[in-house]
């Protein structure tokens, strides 16, 4: 019988693998960005090159606002795209989340994977767990150690109920989290958010996580990545092969999650992530009412090269695409686009 730690590793091996390699998008679904169009300004009275994107996340400075969401951790292949990724976000003034560091928690010999502090001195980090896992052990000792170890600024827990249920390996106790999550919250040094992986969190399950001390919320929504595409492929069970695809159009899309989280919370320091692509995308949700885009999968295949250029490459062509939307809408800076009145949606 193979050790947890083999098994650990194996999962997240097969998840890389399934994520670069497989159809994992969801189908039938979209994040729903293409039904917003930014109304073009032929006057934009301003110079390209004043224009900026800086912003400020979690008592930091940023160059631009954007995220590498979290992604993997465990495994050698996963040490090597982790440095990539935080290389390049640092070159760039990019945050970046870990994986879940549940991996380094349970196997200390992984906790490498994790620690990037070496190549990012300077960028705000988020460490990362299941919040499913305070129902099966872990408490406020695990999550400071989950920051210490990644020396992060903050520790985000994700949602991923479904992708649990898909999961052989899955835990599916998702009992009295909200008020696991305020104590926590009430007692932890540092920022604490809260992540889905790829359905979305609603405007009212984000205002319930703002009520109860939750700094900031990353929507994750439909229209990228769905979970239980990358279990199926997992799965040796016949019947959950079958289930899952009955969810490839579950969730609800990236663009209405980040509208009905900004009405609800007009304060509240929204993240939105789930199929953005590309820095219009990018500028389209800030325009909705982010405070931070996120990407994901669409950055992991050239984290994978042998160094971190390709990886800053695409990073900054993101930022460039953004910038140029800006410019095309006449917006010189972060604080102007959020909530600009220059985006229509597209009947």
């Amino acid at each position: 019988m193979e050790s947890n730690e083999n098994q650990t590793e194996k999962r997240k091996s097969e998840h890389i693998e399934i994520v670069l390699n497989r159809k994992v998008s969801g189908s039938g679904i979209t994040t729903g960005f293409e039904k917003y169009r930014f109304v073009h300004q032929a006057l934009p009275e301003t110079r390209y090159t004043d224009i900026s994107l800086a912003t400020n996340f979690l008592g930091k400075s940023l160059k631009v606002p954007f995220l590498i969401s979290s992604m993997t951790g465990g495994t050698d292949k996963a040490a090597k795209i982790n440095q990539n990724l935080a290389a390049a976000a640092q070159a760039r003034g990019w945050a970046m989340g870990l994986g879940s560091v549940r991996a380094a928690i349970e196997h200390p010999d992984t906790a490498a994977t994790f620690n990037v502090r070496k190549v990012a001195p300077t960028i705000p980090i988020l460490a990362n767990l299941g919040a499913v896992q305070l129902n099966y052990g872990y408490g406020v000792d695990h999550c400071r150690q989950a920051v210490e170890l990644s020396e992060a600024d903050g520790l985000v827990f994700h949602l991923n109920s479904l992708q649990e249920v898909f999961q052989p390996e899955g835990n599916t106790d998702f009992r009295n989290l909200l008020r696991k999550l305020e104590d926590l919250c009430s007692v932890l040094e540092v920022p604490v958010g809260v992540k889905e992986v790829g359905w979305g969190i609603d405007g009212e399950s984000a205002r319930r996580l703002f009520d109860v001390g939750v700094d900031f919320v990353d929507v994750a929504g439909a229209g990228g990545t769905s979970w239980s595409q990358v279990e199926k492929y997992r799965s040796e069970n016949p019947l959950l092969f079958q289930a899952a695809e009955a969810f490839e159009s579950w969730g609800h899309p990236t663009s209405e999650c980040i509208r009905e989280g900004r009405a609800l919370n007009p304060e509240g320091t929204l993240i939105a992530s789930g199929g953005l692509n590309n820095g219009v995308d990018g500028a389209k949700a800030i325009a909705l009412g982010a405070d931070l885009a996120g990407y994901g999968r669409s950055l992991l295949k050239a984290a994978t090269a042998p160094t971190p250029d390709a990886i800053a490459s695409q990073l900054e062509r993101i930022e460039t695409e953004c910038r140029i939307a800006m410019f095309g809408t006449g917006i010189d800076r972060i604080e102007a686009l959020k909530g600009t009145e220059r985006i229509k949606k597209v009947e």
